[in-house]
């Protein structure tokens, strides 16, 4: 992710601000483009921009949250909520702990691989008696804020994934390794400026760095937990419907608002007219791209269905052009963000398809549409970005993917090993929110239980 204004490609450097922005009475006439605003004014505006796209970001959790709730069953529901709760909770201690650093701090003294591990710490406090706001160009809280709600983000995806028959515990802890240690140390190669960014890879604001991550990890998930009881008998995938598609309908329309902080504040500057009119230019984009994967797979789904609509794949075909206009959504023009939606629609809706013939068991479609739609649009990024070239997208597709899918595939592994991470078969039966929760997200809907079923 990166500004025109800026130099050096990663998320967390100092933000170059020197064009235009008329400011107080001068914002009634045109400026000229190299028109200067001061080093305080610039700090305040990439600022507010960070602290806005993380609200925004922050968000999302919400959305997943209630996109999760409403997707699974009833008897499921308030586990899921605790379980997105948890989650976003975990990430921002663990990246506070040791993430942010790993991911940023020293990525060079690596060789461009990982940084430092330690606690993160402001670069200036409120009680300083000078603050230099030309050392940065913004205030480094808003900056690790920013980053944090990113890697909350990745844990979420994983959540829906394994959805109804994972142990809250267990994926409690496999979110402490993610988000401390997996995702910080590839987000080092490209936005720590690590060995994939000085290769070229481009990826704007994270559809692999954050999204296909999630999917390769929610891969590793549902590849070892295995599918829910009941989902494919005699070789037949056996529907399990969600609780509330309206419930779905919200969180959807959540995570679109969101991603409006997720690649808007991507942009990573708003001291100059340049860099608000990137932004501008970057929610049009963001917009128009789901808006291309709903339209795209509602006709799609029309045609699979014999003239019956999937309202599911419809949402997943909105996140899905979403996520695929995420590695590059500057410099597409707005008809280009329609088409590459549109795409990353129809391969989300066909590659649900895909995992279901494999008897593979992704409760919301959060593989389809994050590692597969993700995938499209990290390889898309040189039709419009002449910066970037197939054969390094691919590696850095490649290379991000191996990985996060490996560490991934062994944290499970050994949870599994040692504490286990799936419910019984009586558990799942009873539902996870009596079993591990001891109630009902819906007690006047679903039959009560006097006590959760026993875990030895």
């Amino acid at each position: 992710m990166h500004s025109d204004t800026i130099g050096a490609p990663r998320r967390a450097r100092p933000l170059a601000w020197g064009c235009a922005l008329a400011l107080g009475g001068a914002i009634a006439f045109a400026a000229p483009a190299a028109a200067q605003v001061t080093d305080e004014a610039a700090y305040i505006f990439n600022t507010l921009l960070f602290l806005i796209g993380g609200f925004l970001v922050m968000w999302m959790a919400a959305g997943f949250a209630m996109l999760e709730a409403g997707s699974v069953r009833g008897k499921h529901a308030a586990a899921i909520c605790l379980k997105n709760i948890g989650l976003y909770s975990i990430a921002g201690i663990m990246f506070y702990a040791v993430g942010y650093n790993l991911m940023y701090y020293g990525v060079d003294q690596s060789g461009g691989y990982f940084g430092i591990p330690f606690p993160w710490s402001p670069g200036e406090l409120t009680g300083d008696e000078v603050i230099d706001v030309a050392e940065n160009g913004y205030s480094t809280a808003s900056d690790w804020f920013f980053q944090m709600v990113f890697v909350a983000t990745t844990a979420s995806i994983v959540s829906g994934a394994v959805a109804e028959r994972i142990r809250i515990g267990a994926f409690f802890l496999f979110v402490v390794v993610l988000t401390a240690v997996i995702y910080p140390i590839q987000g080092a190669w490209t936005w720590g400026e690590g060995w994939l960014d000085a290769a070229g890879f481009s990826d704007f604001a994270g559809s692999t760095i954050v999204h296909s991550v999630g999917g390769w990890a929610a891969l590793a998930g549902v590849i070892l937990l295995g599918a829910r009881t009941g989902r494919f008998v005699d070789g037949k995938a056996i529907p399990m419907h969600s609780s509330s598609l309206p419930l779905a309908t919200l969180g959807t329309f959540v995570l679109w608002l969101g991603w409006f902080g997720f690649n808007g504040a991507s942009q990573l500057a708003l001291g100059s007219a340049a860099d608000a009119t990137a932004v501008a230019q970057i929610f049009a984009n963001t917009n128009m791209a789901a808006a291309g994967g709903v339209v795209a797979t509602y006709l799609l789904t029309l045609a699979l269905g014999r003239g019956k609509a999937n309202l599911g794949a419809v949402l997943n075909g909105a996140l899905a052009g979403l996520v695929s206009i995420t590695a590059e959504p500057l410099t597409p023009t707005i008809g280009q963000a329609i088409l590459f939606g549109a795409v990353g629609g129809v391969i989300a809706t066909f590659g649900a398809i895909l995992l279901e013939k494999l008897r593979l068991d992704d409760v919301v479609g959060a593989i389809p549409v994050h590692l597969f739609a993700g995938i499209w649009g990290t390889m898309i990024v040189p039709l419009t970005n002449p910066d970037a070239d197939f054969v390094t997208q691919a590696i850095g597709i490649g290379a991000i993917g191996a990985f996060a899918f490996t560490a991934s595939f062994i944290v499970f592994l050994v949870l599994k090993i040692t504490v286990g991470i799936r419910l019984k078969p009586d558990e799942e039966t009873v539902g996870g929110d009596y079993t591990e929760l001891g109630h009902s997200a819906y007690p006047e809907f679903l039959p009560g239980k006097d006590k959760a079923p026993a875990t030895s």
